[in-house]
């Protein structure tokens, strides 16, 4: 059986927190350069559409430019979450436990992607099942 390192010192924690803090600061900033407010979205937010002209080839542009800021917009909306949930979890208590299974998640993988709810196992499986 392979052995699991246990969750990590209540500094390193500390550590990721304020590491987790900044990403959540830059995500926001991130956020509010490609959107703007929308009252058709549930979160009150929306890529912005940009207003280059009325010539077909900025008509094209805008387009294009919206569809980026969209998918982005999407990207950096879930790396948002996947912050905030583990900001929480850091808060609760909880950190460093797999959301699946209550195992202790490797420290390893904490470190490598602080945000990790799930030990590799769990993550394996579900990867696998989806």
């Amino acid at each position: 059986m392979e052995k699991i390192e246990q969750v990590l010192d209540p500094k390193t924690i500390q550590e990721v927190k304020s590491q987790l803090e900044l990403q959540k600061k830059k995500i926001l900033d991130d956020l509010s350069n490609i959107s703007g407010h929308d009252n058709h979205e549930s979160d009150d937010r929306g890529a912005i559409f940009p207003e280059y002209g009325d010539k077909p080839d900025e008509n094209a542009q805008e387009i294009s430019d919206y569809t980026t800021n969209f998918a982005t917009e999407k990207v950096l909306e879930k790396s948002l979450k996947d912050v905030e949930n583990a900001l929480e979890r850091i808060e609760k208590g909880s950190y460093g436990t797999c959301k699946y299974c209550g195992n202790p998640i490797d420290g390893r993988r904490l470190l490598a992607r602080p945000t990790a709810g799930a030990c590799i196992k769990c993550k394996t499986e579900l990867q696998e099942n989806a």
